[in-house]
C-alpha cells in the first residue's frame, strides 16, 4: 500500500467528505479562470453600484474592467480552494475559505456577464432579501415540525392559507396590523388537519401534505372566483406596509439600507431565526423537540409525552408558515392573487433540506434561492447574453448536489416521518 493511499485510508468519512468538497471547490475555480478569463468576450468596464438611498457613503461606484475583475477573482477563488486543501482538518478555516470562495467565485462570474453594464450590488442584495422571506418563514416552520418527527410538505398550503387570509381581512378592515394577525391563524388551521390526521390517526404523512396542499389551493382558487375577482374593490384592494427605518443603524453602508430599512415582517423574521436558534439548541423546548424526533422511546421514557410534544410544535409550525405567507399580500404587493406562493413552500423543503435542518443552515440555503432568482431578473434587465433560466438552475443544482451526500451527508431526524404510538419501541 502506497503512502498515499496509506493517508486517505486514515481519514474519517467527514474529513473524506470534506476533501471531495475542497476538490468540488478547486474544479469550480479552475472553471471559472478557464470559462470567464480565456473564452473570449467583449472586455468592457462593468460599473457596480452601492448607493440606495441617504445612508452613509464608503464607496458610491466600483468600476473594473470585466476581464480583469474576472481574472482577479478567479485567482483568489483557487486560492480559497487552496488554502482549504491545506488546512481541511481546521473547520473554521474551511468555513473561512468556504466564504472567501463563493464570494470571489460569484464576483468573478458577475464580472464576466455583467461586461460593460451597470449593476445594482445594495439592490441586488436587498431583492435577494426579500424574495427569500418567505422561503425562511417555510423553512423555519419545517424545521420546527420535522425536527420533532412529523414531515411537513404542507407549508405551501399554510404560506396560500397566510397569503389569502392577510390579503382579505386587510382588505375588509383596512388594517394591515390585522392581516398580520390572522395570516398565523390560518397556519394553524391547516397544521390542525396535519397533525390530526398524522400524529393521531397516522396517515401517510408525505401523501397527507400534499392533499392538505391541493385542499388549500383549491378552496383559495374557488374563493377568488367568487369573492375576489366579483368584488374586487372590497374584498382584495388591500395595500402594503410600510418600511420601518431603524434609527441610525439603516445609515450604515451597504448593510444598513438592507437590513434596517424593512417592513415589520422582515423583522419578526430576524426575532424569529434568532429564537429558533437559541431555542432548538439552549433550552428545555429544543431538548424536548430533538428527543421526540431522534428517539421517541427514550423521550417517552424519562416522561416527555412524545404526541402532545409533536402536536404542539406542528401547529407551533403553521403559525410561523401563515405569518411567511402573509408577506406575499401585505408585505409584497397588497393584494392576493390566485396561488401566488407559486410552489414556494417546496423550495422552503429544498432549503430546510440543503441546511440539514440546522436554523442557519436553512436561512442560509434561502438566500441563496432568494438571491440567484434576483440575480437572473438584475441580469436579464441589464441585456446579458446568459439565458435566465440557466441562473434559476443554479440553487436547484446546488440543493441536488447536498442531497446526495457529495459535499457532505445530509440526514433527517431519525423518527422523522414516523408515527408514534405510546408503549411501542422503534
Amino acid at each position: 500500500m502506497s503512502e498515499r493511499e496509506r493517508e486517505v485510508g486514515s481519514l474519517s468519512a467527514p474529513e473524506r467528505r470534506r476533501r471531495r468538497g475542497i476538490a468540488t471547490m478547486f474544479f469550480l475555480g479552475l472553471g471559472a479562470l478557464l470559462a470567464f478569463v480565456i473564452i473570449p468576450k467583449q472586455n468592457e468596464t462593468v460599473t457596480f453600484g452601492f448607493v440606495m438611498d441617504k445612508e452613509w457613503v464608503a464607496f458610491h461606484e466600483w468600476s473594473v474592467s470585466s476581464k480583469t475583475g474576472s481574472l482577479g477573482f478567479a485567482i483568489v477563488a483557487l486560492l480559497a480552494a487552496l488554502l482549504a486543501y491545506l488546512q481541511f482538518r481546521a473547520r473554521k478555516t474551511i468555513r473561512l475559505a468556504s466564504a472567501l470562495f463563493s464570494f470571489t467565485f460569484f464576483m468573478s462570474f458577475l464580472c464576466w456577464a455583467a461586461s460593460g453594464k451597470f449593476i445594482p450590488f445594495t439592490g441586488l442584495l436587498q431583492g435577494g432579501l426579500l424574495l427569500s422571506i418567505p422561503l425562511i418563514f417555510g423553512a423555519m416552520a419545517g424545521i420546527i415540525s420535522e425536527r420533532s418527527g412529523v414531515i411537513n410538505i404542507a407549508i405551501e398550503g399554510q404560506l396560500l392559507a397566510g397569503a389569502f387570509a392577510s390579503g382579505v381581512l386587510a382588505s375588509l378592515t383596512h388594517r394591515n396590523w390585522l392581516g398580520l394577525i390572522i395570516a398565523p391563524l390560518a397556519g394553524v388551521l391547516v397544521s390542525l388537519l396535519l397533525a390530526t390526521f398524522a400524529i393521531r390517526f397516522a396517515v401517510d404523512q408525505v401523501i397527507l401534505g400534499f392533499v392538505l396542499n391541493v385542499l388549500v389551493i383549491g378552496i383559495t382558487g374557488f374563493l377568488y372566483q367568487r369573492l375576489l375577482i366579483p368584488y374586487q374593490s372590497t374584498w382584495n384592494s388591500g395595500s402594503t406596509l410600510n418600511p420601518i427605518r431603524i434609527p441610525i443603524l439603516w445609515k450604515i453602508p451597504l448593510l444598513g439600507p438592507i437590513l434596517f430599512n424593512q417592513s415589520i415582517i422582515v423583522y419578526l423574521m430576524y426575532a424569529l431565526v434568532a429564537l429558533i436558534t437559541v431555542g432548538l439548541f439552549r433550552s428545555k423546548w429544543g431538548l424536548r423537540m430533538r428527543a421526540v424526533g431522534e428517539h421517541p422511546t427514550a423521550a417517552e421514557s424519562v416522561g416527555i409525552n412524545v404526541n402532545k410534544v409533536r402536536f404542539r410544535n406542528v401547529l407551533l409550525a403553521g403559525a410561523i408558515a401563515g405569518l411567511g405567507g402573509a408577506y406575499f399580500t401585505i408585505g409584497a404587493v397588497g393584494t392576493f392573487g390566485k396561488q401566488m406562493t407559486a410552489g414556494q413552500g417546496f423550495i422552503a423543503l429544498a432549503a430546510l433540506i440543503f441546511g440539514r435542518w440546522s436554523p442557519l443552515g436553512a436561512v442560509a440555503a434561502a438566500l441563496i434561492f432568494g438571491f440567484a432568482n434576483n440575480l437572473q431578473s438584475v441580469l436579464s434587465i441589464t441585456g446579458t447574453p446568459i439565458p435566465s433560466e440557466f441562473m434559476l438552475m443554479v440553487p436547484y443544482i446546488a440543493t441536488i448536489i447536498a442531497v446526495s451526500g457529495f459535499v457532505g451527508r445530509v440526514r433527517a431526524p431519525a423518527a422523522d416521518g414516523v408515527p408514534y404510538k405510546r408503549g411501542e419501541s422503534h
